[in-house]
């Protein structure tokens, strides 16, 4: 499991309490989309957090001006975790004019509804972001390097607000950022199934050629969401270079600036385009496989009647 842990400050401190984080600086007051106006409720950043952090600029002591909190993962099933995923989440919601006054309106009429008679929606804090700091986020955030392994207990990213006034944001974004939990577990499952395929590979074969591709990806199917495919398919391309969930090569290319494509297939044939022919021509089937496709690799499902058939019949003999 991971945590964000906070720790504030009455006023600014001249060392960091954690040490120096290692890696890139990323700063959310760049901008790679532009002032794109989000005013899908789903992409408002003002509602991209947890209901009860709405309420929490107004409980932190006073004379605050500065939160600074730190990401971890605390242990589990590995010694170590890979870290991906953040620049995703920085370049898809967090980078550039993310705050306007039509998504303040947006969000406080929302809460207005959400919350009890009463409640005081920070609406100057919002507003000061959007006129003083043209709808960026005051924020800077320190991660290490994505693709990086990491022992257990580390800090893998920092977040730290930069306008004193603004230090109630810092840890209003937790909720978006603890997101990388999950391409960072995608990508730690991956690896260690990587080097378990590799260990077998030295003790079983010449040589462990070709094991990016022992791993393939087919599990847009059987996730919750496009852009969980998305994000979890691109974890898997950290370690692998095998992939069919064309989301998640889409995801590495458009959020990391891979020039080529970062996971490669193949012709595949599937149950459907092969009962198509009925049982008495599945022979035709595959023989029509090998026509479409006559160099490079293909694959061909060989099961829908009688595998073994297909085997010594068909590819054994007929196909041969």
């Amino acid at each position: 499991s991971s945590s964000l842990h906070a720790a504030h400050e009455s006023a600014r401190a001249g060392a960091n309490q954690f040490g120096p984080s290692p890696g890139r600086v990323k700063k959310s007051t760049g901008s790679r989309c532009g002032s794109r106006e989000r005013m899908s409720g789903t992409e408002n950043v003002l509602l991209l957090t947890d209901s009860y952090k709405v309420s929490h600029w107004v409980q932190y002591p006073a004379k605050t001006t500065v939160v600074y909190s730190y990401f971890e993962s605390r242990g589990g099933e590995y010694a170590e975790t890979v870290f991906f995923g953040l620049q995703y989440l920085l370049k898809k919601y967090l980078v550039g004019e993310v705050v306007t006054m039509a998504k303040i309106d947006a969000a406080e009429a929302f809460y207005a509804k959400h919350f009890p008679p009463g409640f005081v929606f920070n609406r100057a804090g919002w507003e000061r972001i959007a006129k003083v700091h043209g709808g960026k986020l005051p924020l800077v955030i320190r991660a290490v390097p994505e693709g990086t392994v990491v022992p257990v207990k580390n800090v893998l990213m920092t977040i730290e607000n930069t306008d004193p006034e603004c230090f109630w944001l810092t840890n209003f974004v937790e909720t978006l950022l603890v997101q990388v939990w999950y391409p960072m577990t995608v990508a730690t499952h991956s690896r260690e199934q990587k080097k378990a395929i590799a260990a077998y590979l030295h003790a079983t074969a010449e040589d462990a050629g070709g094991l990016g591709f022992k791993l393939h990806d087919f599990g847009f199917r059987g996730v919750s969401s496009v852009e969980t495919a998305g994000i979890g398919g691109a974890a898997h391309l950290v370690n692998f270079l095998g992939t069919d969930t064309i989301a998640g090569a889409v995801v590495a290319s458009e959020y990391y600036n891979h020039p080529d494509a970062a996971g490669f297939s193949i012709p595949a044939s599937e149950h459907s385009t092969i009962t198509s022919w009925g049982q008495d021509h599945e022979v035709d089937a595959m023989r029509n496989m090998l026509d479409q496709y006559p160099s490079g690799l293909v694959a061909c499902v060989s099961d829908s009647f009688d595998v073994f058939k297909a085997c010594e019949a068909y590819w054994g003999t007929e196909l041969k």
